[in-house]
């Protein structure tokens, strides 16, 4: 494990995203700044951490950031790792360490990791698709690469709030499930807004010579959704725990088939 850091009041910043705030340690200022950066909108300085990680930056030699992700519980201690970092977190002492390059976006894959891995025991869950609030209510726009995401995040008129392009935060709560704005960007490469809504629709994306909307079948529906959920751990007990929010998700929340051609009024149907 590497050296704790002691300094935590002049070297961390909490990133806080979907309500969970995260404080990073580390030594490097500039490293510091970089996350200022990376994270802006998202930094709440006053916030009382849930988690916290001591980051030691390491030499990038041959390490690749597309490298395949293992998320493993060993004990009482979560052992993430992949080409461009290590990492251990212990959810008990809600403390952890990372080892990785200076790149910014491999802390990135750390936090979204620990996101899900906190998410599948309360109900909720990380999500490819776009969202975005509208009248108030929160509409996720969710497909593989290519489906459209992007392309419905573009195309969104001025009373409409992004709240991401790529990756949806999804928070279970008594009355239903909030979205959640992220940092986490796709091709539009713009921060969500650090704001949070009411589900009201999950649509599932398709491109075609119309715009139109129409209904999936609740298997269907649940199939698509964990089809595009982000989960990495190779734990049995959380698999189940992320099944069961897949389909206690799509029996509360209206899911259909969004098939539209890619202009904006598209957005007529999102109301």
């Amino acid at each position: 494990m590497p050296e704790v850091i002691t300094e935590v009041a002049q070297n961390s910043l909490t990133i806080e995203i979907g309500g969970m705030p995260v404080r990073v340690n580390t030594t490097d200022r500039g490293f510091l700044n970089t996350l200022h950066n990376r994270y802006a909108g998202y930094v709440n300085s006053t916030a009382d951490a849930e988690v916290e990680f001591d980051v030691q930056l390491a030499s990038s030699g041959n390490a690749e950031q597309d490298a395949g992700v293992r998320v493993a519980r060993r004990g009482e201690r979560w052992s993430l790792t992949r080409g461009d970092f290590q990492a251990e977190w212990e959810p008990s002492k809600r403390r952890g360490w990372i080892q990785q390059t200076a790149n910014p976006y491999s802390i990135d894959a750390v936090l979204r990791i620990v996101h899900t891995l906190v998410l599948a025991k309360q109900g909720g869950f990380l999500l490819h698709s776009a969202s975005a609030i509208r009248n108030g209510k929160a509409f996720l726009f969710a497909g593989v690469s290519e489906a459209g995401k992007t392309t419905m995040s573009r195309l969104a008129p001025s009373d409409v709030t992004l709240l991401t392009d790529e990756i949806s935060y999804v928070r279970k709560r008594d009355d239903g499930y909030l979205a959640f704005g992220t940092p986490f960007t796709g091709e539009l490469a713009k921060l969500g807004e650090n704001v949070s809504a009411p589900i009201a629709a999950l649509y599932l994306l398709a491109k075609g010579r119309e715009n139109r909307i129409d209904p999936v079948p609740a298997g269907e529906a649940a199939r698509a959704l964990l089809a595009n959920l982000l989960f990495f751990a190779e734990d049995e007990e959380l698999v189940q725990a992320t099944f069961h929010a897949a389909f206690e998700f799509v029996n509360r929340v209206p899911v259909s088939r969004l098939t539209f051609f890619p202009d904006a009024r598209v957005w007529e149907l999102i109301r």
